[in-house]
C-alpha cells in the first residue's frame, strides 16, 4: 500500500475500505506557496478543498468532491533545535519517517500511537494517542504549527503567537485550514521496556487504579467471549537494550498477531459459531515477554488484518464500570466479536476539542474485521459510550453530531466561533464537519 490509501479512476478510498470519494481534482503541491495558491484557485471555482494523510481515519473526514489535496510532496524534517528540544517537520512526513529520522538524531517523541503509518498532521488533525498515565495525544506535544488559511494566507501558531488558533488548531478536524508544517517536543532518546503478559479481565477490571498508578503507559486487550486479557506495560528503562529477538519477533508479531489473527477472522467470517472457540484460543497464544528497546519500537507495531474502529473516550474513572457494561452487552446480544477490545489512557490536556480536553480519559476501543457487519455491535457499544458522556475519535467511526458534542465538550462553541473567524466561506467543510461541527 502506497502512503496515501487510493483507489482507481479518481475514486479516493481510506485504509479501511468503508468510505470512498470523487474529488473534481486532484493537487499535490510541493511548497506552501503551492498549496495557498491551490486554495484560493479552488475558492475561486467555488469548490471546497480537504487534505488527505495515509487514509486511516474510518470516518469521512477527509472526504470531499471538491479538491483533494495529496500532501506527499510536502514532507521531510525542516529544523531541529537541540537546545529548545524542538523538531519542525513538514505536514505529510509519515510517523514512520519521523520516527526513523529523530532515532538517528539521538531524539524522541515522548508518547505515540500503536501505529505510524499516518501523516504527522493527518494523525494530529483527528486526536490519534496512545497510552500514557503522564503523556498524552500526540497532537499535546505540538509547540508550533503553520496553517494556511481559507484565503490563502499562512498563520504561525503557538502558545505566543496565535495562541486562540493554536489552542484548537492542534487538533482542528481540517477544520480551520490545511496545516503545513508542525513542531514537536522531542527529548534525548531512551530505552523502554516492556512487560506483556495474560491476565483475567476480572482481575484487570479489580486492579485497574494500581496497575494505570504504577505504569508510565499501561493499557490492555480484552478478548470478547473470554475472561482472558493480553496487558502491556511499558516504562522508562536504564538498559540494557534486549530488543525481540527476530524469530520470536516473527512469531509473535507476524505469525500471531497478524497472520494466524487473519485466518481467525476468515473462518470467523464464514462461520460465526466458532467466533468463541477461537477466541480462547487466540488469548491463551500470546504468551508473557518482556523486552526493552528505543520507544518506537516499543509503542507501534503493524496492523496488516484491514478493520473499521469505534473508540469513545470516558471519563478515567468511569472505565471499569464501562467496560462491564460491555461485557454483559456483548454476552446477552448473542454477536459474534472476532476482534480483541483496546483499553488506553491519557491524562487531561487544554486543546480545545482533544478527546481528553480538560478531563482524564480512558479510551475504549471497539473493532470488526474488514467487511464484516459491524452495525449492531457498534450501535450496542455507542449506546454504552454516550451514557458514560463518551466522546469519540473524531477518526473513527460514530454516528454523533454538533448538538451532542456541544454537550460533551465545553469548549464546543469556542472552536466553532474560531472557524466562523476563519473559514466564513465553510470552503474546508465536507459532510462530516457539518455533521460533528454544525453548518
Amino acid at each position: 500500500m502506497s502512503s496515501t490509501a487510493s483507489g482507481k479512476n479518481g475514486t479516493w478510498r481510506n485504509w479501511g475500505g468503508n468510505v470512498a470519494a470523487r474529488p473534481a481534482r486532484e493537487v499535490a503541491p510541493a511548497s506552501v506557496e503551492e498549496l495557498a495558491a491551490a486554495i484560493r484557485r479552488a475558492a475561486e471555482d467555488g469548490l471546497k478543498v480537504k487534505a488527505v494523510g495515509s487514509g486511516h481515519s474510518f470516518t469521512s473526514i477527509a472526504a470531499t468532491d471538491g479538491v483533494l489535496v495529496r500532501p506527499q510532496l510536502l514532507t521531510g524534517i525542516r529544523h531541529i533545535d537541540r537546545e529548545a528540544g524542538t523538531v519542525t517537520v513538514e505536514a505529510g512526513t509519515p510517523l514512520k519517517r519521523l520516527n526513523v529520522a529523530l532515532a538517528r538524531e539521538g531524539l524522541s517523541l515522548a508518547n505515540m500511537g500503536d501505529i505510524m503509518e499516518q501523516t504527522v498532521s493527518g494523525a494530529t488533525s483527528t486526536g490519534t494517542h496512545g497510552t500514557g498515565r503522564d503523556s498524552a495525544s500526540i497532537a499535546a506535544q505540538i509547540k508550533g504549527l503553520e496553517l494556511v488559511t481559507a484565503d490563502g494566507s499562512v498563520l504561525a501558531c503557538s502558545e505566543k503567537e496565535n495562541p486562540e488558533v493554536f489552542s484548537a488548531a492542534r487538533i482542528g478536524l481540517g477544520a480551520l485550514g490545511v496545516v503545513t508544517a508542525i513542531t514537536f517536543a522531542v527529548e534525548p532518546i531512551f530505552l523502554l521496556t516492556a512487560r506483556e503478559e495474560p491476565m483475567p479481565f476480572a482481575r484487570v477490571l479489580a486492579e485497574f487504579d494500581e496497575l494505570w498508578t504504577e505504569n508510565e503507559h499501561f493499557e490492555f486487550y480484552w478478548f470478547p467471549h473470554t475472561g482472558s486479557t493480553n496487558t502491556k506495560r511499558n516504562n522508562r528503562s536504564a538498559g540494557p537494550e534486549k530488543p525481540v529477538g527476530q524469530l520470536a519477533g516473527w512469531l509473535e508479531d507476524e505469525l500471531l498477531s497478524n497472520g494466524v489473527f487473519q485466518v481467525a477472522q476468515w473462518v470467523g467470517r464464514a462461520v460465526p459459531a466458532t467466533i468463541p472457540a477461537i477466541a480462547q484460543v487466540s488469548s491463551k497464544a500470546l504468551s508473557a515477554r518482556t523486552y526493552t528497546d528505543i520507544p518506537y519500537k516499543v509503542f507501534t507495531s503493524p496492523r496488516r488484518v484491514r478493520f473499521v474502529e469505534m473508540e469513545y473516550a470516558v471519563p478515567r474513572e468511569a472505565v471499569v464500570e464501562t467496560l462491564r457494561e460491555l461485557k454483559a452487552m456483548v454476552e446477552r446480544s448473542g454477536l459474534r466479536v472476532s476482534f480483541p477490545v483496546e483499553v488506553r489512557t491519557a491524562p487531561a490536556d487544554d486543546i480545545t476539542l482533544s478527546t481528553a480536553s480538560g478531563r482524564d480519559s480512558a479510551y475504549i476501543a471497539v473493532h470488526m474485521v474488514k467487511g464484516a457487519p459491524f452495525q449492531r455491535y457498534f450501535t450496542s457499544a455507542e449506546r454504552i459510550f454516550t451514557a458514560h458522556e463518551g466522546r469519540p475519535h473524531w477518526g473513527k467511526i460514530h454516528t454523533r453530531d454538533a448538538e451532542y458534542f456541544a454537550g460533551v465538550y465545553p469548549r464546543f462553541e469556542e472552536f466553532t466561533a474560531l472557524r466562523d473567524r476563519l473559514d466564513p466561506e465553510r470552503l474546508f467543510q465536507n459532510d462530516y464537519l457539518r455533521r460533528v461541527l454544525g453548518a
